[in-house]
């Protein structure tokens, strides 16, 4: 998994290059694993854009039709997908300090990378933007070869990562990409809900349709340990020591409530929210989660 991060910061040209390679050959092994994985067809645009609706007839595919407008309009419209027409896929994804606890900052690269490589297949223009306390990199969505490879590039660089708890820079992000697209955050949400909230507002209000990965360690998510254990906050560097079994039925139940509010928030939106627990391979991921959009749309 961790295979791509390079231990020299500064790197050499050869150095970048296989750091890039490693990086791409394991997001075309989670895609295809991916694609492998999927039994039904065939698969309709990664990013679900369409460009009108018409009304159902029989013998329309029922994946296809949009049960929202029908709740709206008591009416079946069906989705007519335009497969060349390219779409903004932008990757926004949180570089700060948390970010490297437990593999998350492994498990987010590769599986923006991944997503990138499965976009391209689809002929999207494909973006990232990664932000910590402040955008740290942007590079605008773009359709080429030498693009992908510079997002690879990117993914793949070892580099420092600035302690952050706000949301407040994607508004910055929000700004720097206005034009409608697909916006696939990914973070491990260590943020105030009402600012994210905030900030999903603003780019809902450019028309994007957002996707938010919510990366998770196995600590996180149900607390595998025992005995004796320090937290440390790798944002402030605050820590405390406890006994795991004395906070435990606590601590999974305060992660419980913490993970509904982002679902509240995100179901406000109509954002997707996708956990995504670092030591889960990506290939059972991405299916888990197409399976069930193709169910929407």
């Amino acid at each position: 998994m961790t295979s791509f991060v390079i231990p020299p910061t500064r790197l050499t040209t050869s150095e970048l290059i296989g750091a890039t390679d490693d990086l791409e050959l394991i997001a075309q092994t989670v895609v295809e694993g991916f694609l492998h994985g999927l039994h039904q067809s065939p698969f309709v645009g990664f990013s679900v854009e369409f460009a009108s609706h018409r009304e159902y007839m029989p013998g329309d595919d029922l994946k296809h039709i949009n049960w929202r407008l029908y709740g709206r309009h008591e009416r079946l419209f069906v989705k007519e997908y335009d497969a060349e027409t390219n779409v903004d896929v932008h990757f926004v994804v949180d570089a700060s300090r948390s970010m490297t606890a437990e593999g998350k900052w492994e498990c987010a690269a590769m599986l923006a990378a991944s997503l990138a490589h499965l976009a391209r297949r689809q002929r999207d223009a494909v973006g990232l933007t990664l932000f910590a306390d402040r955008v740290l990199t942007h590079l605008r969505p773009r359709g080429t070869v030498d693009h992908q490879m510079e997002i690879l590039h990117t993914l793949a660089q070892k580099r420092d990562h600035p302690t952050s708890d706000s949301a407040r820079v994607l508004h910055e992000v929000a700004e720097l990409s206005r034009r409608r697209g697909l916006k696939v955050l990914i973070s491990d949400c260590y943020f105030v809900n009402d600012e994210l909230a905030d900030a999903i507002g603003h780019f809902k209000h450019y028309g994007h349709e957002i996707i938010l990965f919510h990366v998770l360690t196995d600590l996180e998510s149900h607390m595998p340990v025992s005995g004796s254990i320090r937290f440390r906050d790798l944002e402030t560097g605050e820590e405390i020591v406890t006994q795991a079994e004395s906070i435990r039925d606590e601590f999974i139940a305060e992660v419980e409530r913490w993970q509904l509010g982002l679902r509240q928030i995100c179901s406000g939106y109509e954002v997707d929210y996708v956990p995504v627990h670092a030591g889960l391979p990506l290939p059972v991921v991405l299916r888990d989660y197409f399976k069930v959009r193709s169910q929407l749309f």
